[in-house]
């Protein structure tokens, strides 16, 4: 007489005896290789047992392949809109399992959901000469500058790497007349936004752009191109110098780095630019009240407007004016979201009516200038989007504009001189560029650049 199991069809007495041997074998490896079950960079776990008829056909197939049939294919696809990494392995036809593993890999070195819609995806593939095929890893460029890369290592594992390009860094020059706008002018000279927001950032220790700009007013710019090795451009590097003339006085800056290893931008004279408090702590904003008597829009009748208004978008991010600490970061009354730093024992600034609270901003906190502590809202009494900023000396608001604000460390000695021929070595890095192509320069009738003025020559 025939045994039951004599009557079981062939393929599932197979696997039934396949997935029994497998399992154990796998969960021992894992032991053996990772007692925590994580190996940095990569990822062996336990077949799980949902998966373990997944896992002893593949293993059968492999077995009766006879190995490798040929160079790796590459199916390359891509992140679709509300797709997600699994569903584009899927789609690859990858095993649930190894795309599970994979993912899981992948995330030592960065976060899946990162990825952006339409991210081109290579999955690998090795042919085996029994006509299948086996998943080996997949590869990506999240940026320019780097790749990723997920491999099998082993038979149940994946490992992740990621490669950093080698660039060069061009420097490139550009100049232009502001008519209407900074923005409008850097964009009309083919300025980067990113290059425009540094520019500003820097000068607004110094220049009030609502009040300061001029037509006429005019503008120099050295920064960095990064290039690949394959002539990709990946980005913009550090603003080398800037200058801005604004009624005819010239205000350049340059980028040094001291011996100790500190970083700042200075005027020709070797002073830091930085000042204890920003003139503007929003950038691209106007100015929509500033201090004094007002006629109040909501209460009907006039009142001492007590600081700055500056309005934006909302959501548009608030930078600390200065360095200091957090003394309230709350709801309060008309106010709304209210953040109020103290930068030293008389002076402190507040900011009101924001949408939301950055993150880790609350009291207590120690913030730099310049550091992100809210988003522009309209909480509170307020009737629209905007910024109230005030400047408190001794607990009393005063006029932004009135208080005398401190420069920075002037450089002396051997760094002095350091940053002197740092200095001229950026004004010919200028003229260089500006003489060839990488010059970008607006339409420009002013006298002063039709004789080819240089500030950074210090004409």
């Amino acid at each position: 007489m025939r045994s039951r199991l004599s009557r079981l069809p062939t393929l599932a007495l197979l696997a039934i005896i396949t997935a029994g041997a497998l399992t154990p074998a796998t969960v021992v490896a894992r032991n053996a290789d990772a007692p925590n079950g994580r190996i940095p960079h990569s990822y062996k776990p336990a077949v799980k047992p949902s998966m373990a008829l997944e896992g002893a056909v593949e293993a059968k197939d492999d077995a009766e392949d006879g190995g490798p049939a040929g160079p790796v294919d590459r199916q390359t696809l891509s992140i679709g809109r509300g797709d997600t990494l699994m569903d584009l392995l899927a789609t690859a036809k990858v095993p649930t399992n190894d795309a599970h593993d994979a993912v899981a890999a992948l995330r030592e070195v960065y976060n899946p959901r990162r990825l952006q819609v339409g991210q081109h995806v290579t999955v690998l593939f090795e042919p085996r000469r029994g006509g299948s095929r086996k998943f080996v890893g997949f590869e990506f460029a999240p940026d320019p500058l780097r790749s990723v890369s997920i491999a099998r290592k082993g038979e149940t594992g994946f490992t992740s790497s990621q490669t950093e390009k080698p660039v060069t860094r061009k420097p490139v020059a550009a100049q232009g007349v502001i008519r209407s706008s900074l923005f409008e002018a850097g964009a009309q000279a083919g300025v980067p936004i990113s290059v425009m927001m540094a520019f500003i950032q820097n000068f607004s220790y110094d220049v009030d752009f609502q009040r300061d700009l001029q037509p006429g007013d005019h503008f120099e710019i050295l920064y960095e191109k990064l290039v690949t090795a394959e002539g990709t451009q990946a980005g913009e590097g550090e603003l080398l110098y800037a200058s801005l003339t604004l009624s005819g006085d010239d205000m350049p800056i340059y980028r040094f780095k001291t011996r100790d290893g500190r970083i700042d931008y200075y005027n020709g004279d070797g002073e830091s630019i930085r000042r204890a408090l920003l003139r503007t702590p929003i950038d691209g904003a106007r100015i929509t009240s500033g201090f004094g008597m007002r006629h109040h829009p909501i209460l009907g009748f006039s009142k001492m407007h007590k600081g700055v208004d500056f309005g934006a978008p909302t959501g548009t991010p608030i930078y600390a004016a200065g360095r200091g600490t957090i003394e309230m970061a709350e709801r309060s009354s008309s106010y709304g979201n209210y953040v109020r730093i103290r930068h030293n024992t008389e002076i402190s600034t507040a900011y009101a009516h924001m949408s939301r609270f950055a993150k880790s901003i609350q009291r207590g906190a120690r913030v730099d200038q310049g550091d992100i502590i809210g988003y522009v809202g309209t909480t509170g009494r307020s009737t629209g989007p905007h910024l109230h900023y005030e400047v408190l000396k001794a607990g009393h608001q005063v006029n932004p504009r009135s208080v005398d604000l401190p420069t920075g460390e002037k450089l002396e000695g051997r760094e002095l001189q350091a940053f002197q021929q740092a200095r001229r070595s950026i004004e010919k890095m200028f003229d260089d560029s500006r003489g060839g192509m990488q010059l970008a320069r607006t339409p420009a009738p002013a006298p002063a650049e039709e004789k080819g003025c240089n500030k950074a020559s210090s004409c």
